[in-house]
């Protein structure tokens, strides 16, 4: 093994045990406190309490995550689909972009915990949870994938218009904008694109937690938010912070998902990815 890589594989090595040991101490520094001061479970649970709970209320909890990680998963997917169909729209025409995007504006800055609970009222409870969290989860995908089809180069679109030929049928004109579309933006749009499902993957999540404490609260059982909000009336604290963990180790899973889709799908040719030159 060459020297530099040894000192990658030091630094590669580093970043993941230090935060590693970190938490650990910080879990134990927990577990240490609520012994030593005897904090009772129901304020605040020890580590040891809440791994406990995980395991005893796994049935409840682990039916709870899957109806929360269906909605999740449902929700970003219903994101990618719309978003890039209608930044593939927008980018296309600029009568249609300055008609149709201050309306997807508005619907991303209007707060979703306002919109929840009217939507409750016109929508099945299922269908109303999933609109929420497509509705958090879109916005990012589509402003994200405009900017990356919007970013070419001018000259290399010129330069593929040259190339291109100077024909000037409509047919010849449209196939040549869709292999511009194909060759060029989206090999520009992709960091971009990825750069939008990475966000769009926890916000997802949150728009799904959102959504089903608004339908909880109106007495319909639902996913973890659910639990959440039955645990904090009955003074289960300790099942409420493993539905908090569960939903934290959730958020760092689709994080760790959708940061490994855009490494490998960069990782041959952009300078996010590459790794520097010794």
């Amino acid at each position: 093994m060459s020297e530099t890589s040894a000192l990658r594989l030091r630094h590669s090595s580093s970043r993941f045990w230090l935060p590693v040991a970190v938490f650990i101490a910080a879990i134990a520094a927990w577990e240490a406190y609520v012994r030593m001061a005897g904090v009772p479970a129901y304020i605040l649970p020890a580590p040891s309490l809440i791994a406990t709970t995980l395991v005893t209320d796994w049935p409840i909890l682990s039916a709870a995550l899957l109806v929360t990680l269906k909605t999740t998963f449902a929700g970003l997917v219903l994101a990618v689909i719309g978003g890039v169909a209608l930044a593939l729209l927008l980018s296309l025409s600029r009568v249609v972009e300055y008609s149709i995007y201050p309306f997807a504006v508005a619907l991303q800055v209007t707060p979703v915990v306002a919109i929840s609970p009217l939507l409750l009222i016109y929508m099945p409870q299922e269908v109303a949870v999933l609109a929420v969290a497509w509705m958090v989860a879109f916005f990012p995908i589509l402003s994200n994938t405009m900017l990356g089809l919007q970013s070419v180069d001018r000259n290399l679109l010129d330069l593929f218009a040259l190339y291109s030929g100077s024909s000037v049928t409509l047919r010849q004109r449209a196939a040549s904008r869709l292999r511009a579309l194909w060759y060029l933006r989206f090999p520009a749009a992709l960091p971009s694109f990825l750069a939008g499902v990475k966000i769009a993957g926890g916000l997802s999540l949150i728009g799904a937690v959102v959504a089903e404490m608004a339908a909880g609260s109106a007495g319909a059982s639902s996913g973890l938010a659910y639990r959440i909000i039955e645990s904090q009336y009955r003074l289960n604290i300790p099942r409420l912070f493993a539905a908090l963990v569960l939903l934290a180790l959730t958020g760092i899973a689709i994080f760790l998902v959708t940061s490994t889709l855009s490494r490998w799908a960069l990782r041959h040719w952009h300078e996010s990815v590459l790794e520097p030159e010794a």
